[in-house]
């Protein structure tokens, strides 16, 4: 079975640049989209609704921002989306869906730039990997099995930016932030993608300016975090950069379809 995250950079703009084939053509079984950017209302009936497709979607109390969405070809026997804190929570940003053993955490974590890229967002970001982190030590220290996946927001390390040096002081790779995501790494996170694939040059975000996609100057932002309990059915993980509609590609994982019993 096949699990895939992807930050479709609003699904309404992706919609017409041809979300529906990729999704048909995916061999995905569960799919987790950040940045939305649409209350349900808004989306096209086809994409609230797709045939053979249970779906569910948590929207931003501001218009137009932030936002994740949830695709799966089985509806979750459970699904909450807040993590009791109404200053993260009023900014859709999460989802936890179990399928039978399988918790999927759909997650799109802020970005430290305030308005003016002025790095005022950094404290907000730490909470939010903080309370998360502390929503899921239970699960994780219990064995049990998790898949954290979604655009993080940060490159953990210097193989997961092209060009490390010129962007240390930049959201995104700021000491504090990647201190952060070690935390998860050292309390037993597994980063699937590098578990599997030790090289560098794969990345998942591009800046939209002309060129820099094509010329492979990018960002591995978007990860499928693991329990080991959970690392133990997957068999593959991989970045789509083949994927175009959107600055970021989707990433995915398959698994021995046992990890749901």
């Amino acid at each position: 079975m096949r699990v895939v995250s992807w930050n479709v950079n609003g699904l309404r703009s992706i919609h017409r640049k041809g979300f529906l084939p990729w999704l048909s053509k995916a061999r995905a079984d569960i799919v987790g989209l950040q940045e939305v950017r649409a209350r349900v209302e808004q989306l096209p009936a086809e994409v609230r609704a797709p045939r053979r497709w249970k779906t569910h979607f948590v929207a931003a109390e501001r218009p137009g921002y932030s936002g994740v969405g949830l695709f799966s070809r089985h509806e979750p026997e459970e699904l909450t989306t807040t993590l009791d804190a109404p200053e993260v929570d009023a900014e859709g940003r999460l989802q936890f869906a179990r399928f039978g053993k399988l918790t999927v955490v759909n997650g799109y974590f802020p970005n430290g730039n305030g308005k003016d890229r002025d790095l005022s967002r950094i404290p907000f970001k730490l909470d939010f990997y903080r309370r998360l982190f502390a929503r899921l030590e239970k699960p994780l220290r219990d064995n049990q099995r998790v898949l954290v996946m979604g655009d993080f927001n940060t490159a953990h390390q210097d193989i997961d930016l092209a060009r490390p040096r010129e962007n240390r002081e930049t959201s995104g790779f700021r000491p504090e932030e990647r201190d952060e995501f070690d935390r998860w790494i050292r309390a037993g996170w597994v980063d699937t993608f590098r578990h599997f694939n030790p090289a560098g040059g794969h990345y998942s975000w591009w800046s939209q300016r002309a060129g820099v996609r094509e010329k492979n100057i990018g960002w591995r932002i978007d990860y499928v975090l693991a329990t080991p309990a959970a690392l133990a059915f997957v068999k593959k993980a991989a970045v789509h950069p083949d994927v175009h509609g959107s600055d970021h590609c989707p990433v995915s994982v398959d698994l021995d379809p046992s990890v749901l019993t």
